[in-house]
């Protein structure tokens, strides 16, 4: 184990010889580049996105808040933690983090910690999402308006023992969710 330690993903920045924009959306871009490699080129398209944040909330009882919404590429209503994009200029992973919950889940949390952070798909998108343990959940002072697939989500409060149990059975294959439930589970059992 020593020598794997401090392993880690490593920086790298071949020369980026052309980029180009081929696709402008309404939340993130598609890009094109060419890019020497060794002693060659390579060509890869790749969604350029904001970036994220998820909350993995947790209650007096132990219990991990999730979301069910409609997401239209996979055709499910697949459970989530809330989440949302980092889309507003200036704005930290932080304050993100603590907006999304009061806008998903109408929650506030007195205790926020970064829980981990990852790639969601490096081979097609350069999305990273933070995701933050939050805990001292309370009800916000203001409801928030839902609109579009977000107008009809299901919240449920479940043991995060459950949730982990779901995952690792393939009955929850959200990868953030995965990542989150995961996380929380073994940060709680190194603190015991």
């Amino acid at each position: 184990m020593s020598e794997f330690y401090e392993l880690r993903d490593e920086p790298f920045q071949p020369e980026v010889l052309q980029s180009d924009l081929v696709y402008e959306g309404a939340v993130w871009n598609v890009r094109d580049d060419r890019v020497r490699y060794g002693d060659g080129e390579i060509r890869r398209q790749y969604v350029a996105h904001t970036g994220a944040v998820a909350i993995l909330a947790l209650d007096d009882q132990g219990r991990v808040l999730l979301i069910q919404q409609y997401r239209h590429p996979i055709r499910h209503r697949d459970w989530e933690l809330p989440a949302g994009l980092l889309d507003m200029p200036g704005e930290e992973p932080l304050a993100a983090a603590q907006r999304e919950l009061a806008e998903e889940a109408d929650l506030v949390a007195a205790h926020w910690e970064p829980l981990v952070s990852s790639w969601t798909t490096p081979g097609g998108n350069d999305e990273v999402i933070h995701v933050f343990l939050a805990s001292g959940v309370s009800t916000a002072n203001e409801a928030h308006a839902r609109v579009d697939e977000e107008a009809d989500i299901r919240v449920e409060w479940v043991p995060l023992d459950a949730a982990v149990a779901a995952v690792l059975d393939g009955r929850m294959r959200n990868g953030i969710l995965s990542i989150g439930v995961l996380a929380a589970a073994q940060r709680l059992r190194d603190r015991s």
